[in-house]
């Protein structure tokens, strides 16, 4: 059943940080539904990361630091050399400085924004103009949001006004390449404790009443996200596209002051 689901399908995951991000949990999922697996890593130091979990230690794996320039082009040149063409892409990556992750958006740097929206937005847009050249049969690609993109989420600030953007470039990008038979979607999931989210100030306090309201009475795991998009990589999702899928447990915060 799971092979007949994904049907051999190869693909490039980007962002992989450790055992506790995000992006494993898809990695797993991914692996676990007969999924082939290729990574991308910032730096020889995650790409060690990526090496030392027994599951990807064969698994291919490129550097490749997206705010870089020319970084993006080369990595897909050698996909395209090596494999010829792939079936989908999953985009994990997102940074701010941590420090501008509290107190008031408006004191924002411009530095860190325009630092910020290249690594988590622009990323996404340059991922997708070049993957199309190394997706000739159509494909599907994946990026991660998260709710602080639709309200107010404190101390999320300059990154809920990057989703946005995010979140609006993958409508964009669905149309524009929805000729190439390529669907592009995101999944905005609800708080996970990870690497990254360690940044955001309260963010206990954040998972504590997402908790206490959500219907399912828990919070959402990696596990929950990578079912997701093992789903939304596979042609059961032949006709989603341009969509922003929440995986949150039914919770959706709404600006919530703690």
């Amino acid at each position: 059943m799971q092979k007949q689901l994904v049907k051999n399908k190869r693909g490039l995951i980007m962002g992989m940080a450790n055992e506790y991000s995000i992006a494993y949990g898809i990695a797993s999922a991914l692996n676990t539904c007969c999924y082939e697996l290729i990574f991308t890593a910032q730096n020889e130091r995650f790409r060690q990361k990526i090496t030392d979990i027994e599951i990807f230690k064969d698994c291919d794996i490129f550097t490749c630091d997206v705010s870089q320039p020319g970084a993006v082009p080369e990595l897909f040149q050698k996909i395209g050399n090596l494999y010829g063409s792939i079936d989908f892409v999953v985009h994990s990556i997102a940074f701010s400085d941590r420090k501008e992750l509290q107190g008031k958006y408006f004191d924002t740097s411009r530095e860190n924004f325009l630092n910020a929206i290249n690594i988590s937005c622009y990323s996404f847009t340059e991922v997708c103009k070049y993957a199309k050249d190394v997706m000739p049969n159509g494909g599907s690609i994946l990026t991660l949001s998260y709710y602080g993109a639709e309200k107010v989420v404190p101390n999320y600030n300059v990154m809920g006004v990057i989703k946005a953007a995010l979140e609006a470039s993958v409508r964009y990008l669905a149309s524009d390449l929805g000729e190439f038979n390529i669907r592009v979607n995101a999944i905005s999931a609800g708080p996970i404790k990870t690497l990254a989210s360690s940044g955001v100030g309260s963010f206990s306090k954040i998972l504590e009443y997402e908790q206490n309201r959500s219907p399912l009475c828990r919070n959402v795991t990696r596990e929950d996200i990578g079912k997701a998009c093992a789903f939304l990589l596979s042609d059961f999702a032949s006709g989603i596209t341009g969509e922003i899928v929440h995986v949150d447990c039914g919770c959706n915060t709404v600006g919530v002051k703690f």
